[in-house]
């Protein structure tokens, strides 16, 4: 597989903030099975890397990402070159893009510049935070193909977001959130216009990273784990214990003297 199907590096000027950008303007960057190997990699890598501490995900061209290339399975279906073990292997790896991105330290901010379909609609729902352009729009067609609305966690994630009817009439339906709607339904934190989106996104992620290190990766933490909790009072356990951590960290004391002293903290991730 060509390497350049994923393009990866920090931001200009800003070396703690990772862009991830999934590079087949072609096929509005549709995931082939190797790009979706190759995208676990990466994911793995950065989650790893303690110079990143945000990473923005966004497609090349005039797509964010197409999900599954209909035209490479359909050529695997036609010749008869997948047995049952094979094609669910690939659906984990598929389905597990997602787990990567919630379960990384650092934040995830979604720049959905068009079309995020199936398991692209997937990778933007698991991202922490998305932007979107006026032209960006959220589909997962797979009910009209004589499969199930329920791809990569999306029948978990959409419900979660806007509201269970909501989500129920999106996914049987099989009909496309466009961005006025998203932005409405509070799918997307914001619109930007395109030549505005990669700056918007960025600097959304540097006002993120003024806070300290411990803070936004356990604050990702308690969010994405309380939304499973079994109870209010499991979720405040949680909290506790996360808040009395914090308190032990030396950017907690920083940050106390730093308000005390009218000025800037300056975190050390200690």
């Amino acid at each position: 597989m060509d390497e350049q199907d994923i393009l990866v590096g920090p931001c200009a000027g800003n070396e703690d903030i990772w862009l991830v950008t999934l590079n087949r303007p072609a096929r509005l960057n549709a995931l082939m099975r190797e790009t979706v190997a190759r995208f676990n990699a990466v994911l793995d890598d950065l989650a790893s890397n303690p110079l990143c501490r945000a990473v923005i995900i966004t497609g090349a061209g005039r797509g964010f990402c197409s999900g599954q290339d209909l035209q490479a399975s359909d050529q695997r279906n036609r010749a008869g070159a997948s047995g049952v073990v094979e094609k669910l292997h690939w659906q984990e790896q598929f389905a597990g893009m997602g787990g990567r991105i919630r379960s990384m330290p650092q934040i995830v901010v979604a720049a959905v510049n068009g079309p995020a379909v199936g398991a692209g609609m997937a990778i933007a729902l698991t991202a922490d935070v998305r932007i979107a352009t006026p032209d960006a729009r959220f589909l997962v067609a797979a009910v009209r193909i004589g499969l199930t609305g329920g791809e990569s966690g999306i029948s978990y994630l959409l419900p979660r977001m806007i509201g269970a009817s909501r989500a129920f009439d999106i996914l049987l339906t099989g009909r496309p959130i466009n961005a006025e709607e998203a932005e409405r339904i509070g799918l997307v934190r914001s619109l930007s216009e395109p030549d505005a989106l990669l700056a918007d996104a960025i600097a959304y992620a540097r006002a993120v990273l003024a806070n300290s290190p411990y803070s936004v990766a356990h604050t990702k933490k308690l969010m994405w784990a309380n939304l499973d909790a079994n109870s209010y009072e499991a979720a405040i356990e949680a909290e506790n214990r996360t808040q009395i951590l914090g308190t032990m960290t030396q950017d907690y004391s920083e940050a106390t003297a730093a308000f005390m002293e009218k000025r800037p903290p300056r975190y050390q991730g200690q």
